[in-house]
């Protein structure tokens, strides 16, 4: 039964989302803003556009993780609907997988809007296996999102949440970035083989997945 509950959590998200636009309008200033600041601050010569590019893609990302996963439990709030979750029937791993497919089709709707500005602000033709491309960005959102959303679930009744998010996500989320990084990095410019950053990811993904999974029900039952 826990395939049928998520589906209705992520139909809830996406229909909300769909009325207000609140997350993806955020998602998409934040990252326009680290393009274009980047753009403005060097020189995006081919060469040197590869090297830098990487980074700025996961700096993108990041910022827009962040700003839907600051949102993506503010709505459960509202009319004490958090506490119908915890009254329902319905699994709370439901409810946890729902929201990250949710905010995963959130960033990543933002991801294909910044990828011709990627191509244009900065010239960029991967010399690397391009297809790989469709591996290692969404292994690394998934690593973003799961563990945010796991951690935004964990602070969402203190005060300061929007500020600890980050303070609790980002040392855990470290090594994903790290892999991400260098695979981006390592597609654009054609001088490794990223295989063995997307296999980290991949790993990344399952171990944080079934964590998150276990201990979602003692989050979200905590008073």
């Amino acid at each position: 039964m826990r395939a049928p509950y998520s589906l209705l959590h992520l139909h809830k998200d996406l229909r909300l989302e769909w009325r207000s636009r609140d997350a993806i309008n955020s998602m998409l200033f934040f990252s326009l803003l680290v393009v274009v600041i980047f753009s403005l601050a060097f020189d995006p010569t081919r060469a040197f556009s590869r090297q830098i590019s990487g980074p700025i893609v996961c700096v993108a990302i990041l910022f827009a993780a962040v700003s839907a996963l600051n949102q993506a439990w503010a709505r459960e709030l509202r009319h004490n609907v958090l506490e119908a979750h915890r009254m329902s029937p319905a699994p709370a791993a439901s409810l946890f997988i729902g929201k990250v497919l949710a905010t995963f089709l959130f960033v990543s709707a933002v991801e294909v809007l910044l990828t011709p500005l990627f191509v244009i602000f900065y010239n960029l033709s991967a010399l690397g296996n391009a297809w790989m491309l469709l591996l290692g960005v969404p292994l690394g959102t998934w690593a973003i999102l799961v563990n945010g959303t796991f951690f935004a679930a964990l602070s969402i009744r203190s005060r300061n949440r929007e500020l600890l998010l980050p303070l609790i996500l980002f040392p855990i989320f470290m090594p994903a970035l790290l892999s991400m990084v260098l695979a981006i990095s390592a597609i654009l410019s054609g001088d490794a083989d990223p295989a063995l950053w997307i296999k980290m990811l991949a790993g990344y993904d399952i171990i944080f997945t079934a964590i998150s999974l276990l201990l979602f029900d003692t989050v979200l039952n905590a008073e």
